[in-house]
């Protein structure tokens, strides 16, 4: 079989922004992954365990060509220094290792952040295209251009018929690559949709897809980033307002969206002061009830007395076309609003998507966590440090947490 990432930019913007920040600041953080599924596959990840490791290899060889550095030193939020670090580098073998417990695919990273926090996506994106490989018949290609169709109809005719009436424009983009049927697929849908919505469509996640298809890429950071500061010497108390100066002072005002679910919503916003409130753009939603998120932050930026008006709220937690209009009519009234778009638009196939997970679970060998405000999405390795976490920040435990071993 072929590789199937053929590109070190196959991956999503985050992995950039977080990896330089990272580099500059906590060059020698080491940090640990773990990899879950969370649904029933139609058959057992385990058979793909010598797939798996053979694209693991082709991986590990790649390195960034000269025009694909020269596109990241276009972008005004990478550094210069940073792409020079890019020039020499690649993923090591030795940081990766794939085991089989039954039917189940464990997948174990560790290493150097500036490594450990790398794979995560190319993994992710690889495992879905093995499994998907063994499902795909031309029906199956049919059924996913056919529901691309209906999408793009659907979103043509909210352009014709309401976004005039709308205070700000629909914004939609491609969060898709963790989670796509296949690469192949993922640049289908993200062409056709740049093409038949200039209007709406503002980019991907993707950097080899923005690369490729002149188009904006999206993103600034994930979970593992405010999970990392939890064992980076800080107050674990302080840890989200240690993270948010961090990125601060990496960045002055660009990739200005930050993420607020790492420890629910309500601990986000205790943190989340004025002076970060003028700093940040806006807030990006990835669990939880989306109106209450939202409803929530609208109530917080009027509380410091800031005009939700100036600022936006994105929205990427298991969207789709008609819940991604949904809340545009909802909010764009008084906030801006965006969303990022990914199983819904990469791998809508008639077929049950896998629901695979890398997370960090432990940095500088102590244990991290993220608290979800959706059940069954928290995950953490020691029980001990789940608790104190929850006690710090006082949030109460769902039914579903998840530790991982």
């Amino acid at each position: 079989m072929p590789p199937l990432i053929h590109s070190l930019l196959d991956t999503d913007l985050y992995k950039f922004t977080m990896l330089q920040a990272i580099l500059h600041q906590f060059p020698a953080a080491y940090g640990q992954y773990a990899f879950r599924c969370r649904n029933q596959p139609d058959y057992p990840l385990s058979q793909l365990h010598k797939e798996l490791e053979a694209q693991l290899d082709w991986l590990c060889q790649l390195q960034f060509t000269q025009p694909e550095l020269a596109y990241l030193r276009s972008l005004r939020f990478i550094k210069s220094d940073f792409v020079d670090y890019l020039e020499l580098f690649h993923l090591q073998r030795r940081f990766i290792r794939v085991e089989c417990d039954g039917d189940a695919l464990n997948i174990h990273i560790e290493g150097p952040l500036v490594q450990a926090m790398f794979f995560e996506i190319f993994v992710l994106a690889i495992v879905n295209e093995l499994y998907f490989r063994r499902l795909d018949t031309p029906q199956v290609r049919e059924e996913g251009q056919r529901r691309l169709d209906e999408k793009i109809a659907t979103l043509l005719r909210f352009e014709a018929e309401e976004s005039a009436s709308q205070r700000f424009p629909l914004l939609i983009s491609d969060f898709g690559t963790r989670r796509r049927f296949s690469r192949e697929w993922q640049q289908q849908v993200v062409e056709q949709l740049n093409a038949a919505l200039p209007k709406i469509f503002r980019g991907t996640s993707n950097v080899w897809l923005a690369w490729k298809l002149g188009i904006t890429p999206i993103g600034t950071m994930a979970h593992e980033f405010f999970q990392a500061f939890q064992a980076l010497g800080v107050r674990l108390r302080d840890f989200q307002n240690a993270a948010l100066e961090a990125w601060v002072q990496e960045y002055r005002g660009d990739l200005g969206i930050a993420l607020t679910d790492v420890v629910c919503m309500d601990a986000f916003l205790a943190d989340f002061d004025l002076y970060f409130a003028k700093l940040f753009d806006g807030l990006r939603h990835d669990s939880g009830d989306p109106v209450e998120w939202a409803d929530k932050a609208i109530a917080h930026y009027r509380k410091l007395r800031i005009d939700p008006a100036t600022k936006m709220l994105t929205f990427s937690d298991g969207l789709s076309v008609d819940k991604a209009l949904e809340l545009h009519r909802r909010y764009s009234p008084h906030i801006q609003v965006s969303f990022g778009i990914g199983t819904h638009f990469t791998n809508d196939m008639g077929l049950e998507p896998l629901q695979i997970v890398l997370k960090l679970v432990s940095c500088n060998g102590q244990p991290v966590a993220k608290l979800s405000d959706s059940p069954g999405k928290t995950m953490c390795s020691d029980a001990t440090f789940l608790a104190y976490l929850r006690q710090v920040f006082k949030v109460g435990a769902p039914e579903a947490d998840s530790v991982a071993q």
